[in-house]
């Protein structure tokens, strides 16, 4: 046999071999090939639909988080701070117009009497003016109710009265702000965003920061940002209302061909196919088959009756959607496709990378191969 004959051997050889380890499977890869994807689905008899990416595709798909009060605590007008509630501490500064007077005592000025705190029934008690209801009523009414009471004993006397807020109309908020607690609620912190801005505002990237509010048996979530572009979810607090921010939990799982495999936490509230790709690092460029990005998810029945346009899907389906970055429009298919909580975005190796895994799998082989024929030659 000639040289070039012996050699011409030696490669169809090395092909029918390099063919029958890949469809056995026998080569370390990171997952199934485009191919395998493909022959798994519901049209050859697999269990999930494959559909390819386009227009009609992405908006059936583009669904995010609806986040939102409800309408029993939008429309709930700003409460008048100014109202003494049972748990409230009230002060007083009483002037008296003779020089012996009934509270201040000889040679004084006016009687202090400091934070007096309402019962739970909403009543405090003033010497010589006795148990007076304060709840319901404003520092003003307050002031009008011990005058009368007190200018039976003592002439025309000037009252000054000063509320402290205390335990009666209260918040609390807690979660990742600069500073979890008891607050209560004030004239300047009478709404949701001010109460967080005196909590010491969120600690995570505004972006991915949402904020829920429970007031009895009604409670909503909105995203942080919203408090800022939409006035109507700025609420009005109530006492006892409780507030929670925490961090957005959604991500999605990248593998395959991509520059980095892990699960990726959202890092704001809308994130495309493309943005996903790029977080984790793009395609990697000595691997990677553009041709073959797919997203797995389980889609709600609704939406995959309007993907696949059909009415006799019961539940949710396995949908895996296929982007081609090469296509005209790909990598617009791929900007305009939202990403959801637990999708998994998986790329393709090449074609060309599975025959260079074959290859270098059999060079340790075929080398020892050749050391032994040169010997025996």
């Amino acid at each position: 046999m000639t040289s070039m004959a012996y050699r011409s051997a030696r490669l169809a050889a090395l092909c029918v071999l390099v063919t029958a380890i890949g469809a056995c499977g026998l080569l370390p890869r990171s997952g199934p090939t485009r191919n395998e994807i493909f022959a798994g689905s519901v049209q050859r008899q697999g269990d999930a639909f494959v559909v390819e990416v386009n227009q009609r595709v992405t908006a059936a798909t583009a669904v995010v988080p609806a986040l939102g009060f409800p309408s029993a605590l939008v429309n709930a007008g700003i409460s008048n701070t100014d109202v003494i509630q049972p748990g409230d501490r009230v002060s007083f500064t009483i002037y008296e117009n003779v020089t012996d007077g009934l509270l201040a005592g000889e040679g004084a000025a006016a009687a202090v009497i400091e934070e007096v705190e309402v019962d739970g029934a909403g009543f405090i008690f003033i010497p010589y003016a006795g148990r007076i209801r304060a709840a319901g009523n404003t520092p003003e009414a307050l002031r009008g109710v011990i005058t009368r009471n007190l200018d039976e004993q003592t002439p025309d006397p000037q009252i000054i009265v000063r509320r402290v807020a205390g335990d009666g109309s209260t918040v609390t908020v807690t979660g990742v702000v600069g500073a979890q607690g008891v607050y209560p609620i004030q004239r300047p912190t009478r709404t949701l965003s001010a109460m967080l801005a005196a909590a010491g505002g969120v600690t995570v990237p505004p972006e991915i920061a949402q904020v829920t509010l429970v007031r009895g048996a009604n409670q909503g979530t909105i995203w942080f940002q919203d408090l800022f572009r939409d006035a109507s979810v700025d609420i009005a607090l109530r006492g006892g209302d409780r507030i929670l921010v925490e961090e957005d939990s959604r991500n999605f799982t990248a593998l395959g061909a991509t520059g980095t495999q892990t699960i990726v936490p959202f890092e704001s509230q809308v994130i495309s196919a493309i943005e996903a790709i790029a977080s984790v690092g793009g395609l990697n460029p000595q691997r990677a088959d553009p041709t073959g990005v797919f997203v797995l998810r389980n889609e709600p029945e609704e939406i995959a009756r309007a993907v696949l346009g059909r009415n006799d899907l019961v539940g949710a389906q396995r949908m895996i959607y296929v982007l081609d970055l090469t296509a005209p429009t790909g990598m617009f298919e791929a900007r305009d496709f939202v990403i959801r909580d637990q999708d998994t975005v998986y790329v393709t190796a090449a074609p060309l990378t599975q025959w260079n895994s074959a290859i270098g799998a059999l060079t340790g082989t075929l080398g020892a191969a050749n050391t032994v024929a040169n010997a025996g030659g």
